[in-house]
């Protein structure tokens, strides 16, 4: 699907994997856990804005290929459509333009497979960290702090919230233990 192609598609859902699951920023009638199939959560992604500075950049959340993700699929509101799929890519696009929009389709955990709004991380970006040895993914994580926030409090928060939705990631946990404590919580 072309980049136009994307923007003309009006999928009825989102796919949340990082902090879009627990603040969306838009008022969505329904949440459902679902599962991205070919697609992995992944620390890949270096922070010039929300959780570092170009100077000293912190590292979040991306999906990269292979494997299989599980997450929140939030439904778009029929009454502000066209709104929420601003805010959605000015959130994030528009800031660093390190993710691409895509269109994938999800499993519900009711069973159903629906097309949904994917944002996975752009390789060829500068931004783009791909997998990094712990050593240096631990120093970004304990360096970083940008406008939201300590880049340790987005990754305890996401554990956190993870947790709370019942779903797990060992790697992000292995990673939160190796930090400490998170030296307080953020919204985004």
């Amino acid at each position: 699907m072309s980049a136009g192609d994307i923007a003309d598609a009006r999928p009825l859902w989102v796919f949340a994997y990082g902090s879009l699951m627990w603040n969306p920023g838009f008022a969505t009638p329904e949440t459902r856990a679902a599962h991205l199939h070919g697609w992995h959560r992944a620390l890949c992604v270096y922070s010039e804005h929300y959780r570092g500075t170009p100077a000293r950049p912190g590292l979040i959340l991306g999906l990269l290929p292979g494997g299989a993700c599980r997450g929140l699929a939030h439904r778009l509101p029929p009454a502000s459509y066209d709104a929420t799929r601003r805010y959605l890519r000015h959130r994030e696009i528009d800031n660093d333009g390190v993710y691409e929009e895509a269109v994938r389709p999800i499993r519900l955990d009711d069973g159903r497979k629906v097309p949904a709004l994917v944002y996975l991380a752009d390789r060829r970006h500068r931004q783009f960290a791909g997998k990094l040895p712990t050593a240096k993914a631990l120093a970004l994580l304990r360096g970083g702090s940008g406008v939201t926030g300590t880049n340790l409090a987005y990754l305890h928060n996401t554990v956190g919230h993870l947790r709370e939705f019942g779903l797990r990631d060992r790697g992000l946990e292995d990673l939160a233990r190796r930090t400490g404590p998170s030296g307080g919580s953020q919204t985004r």
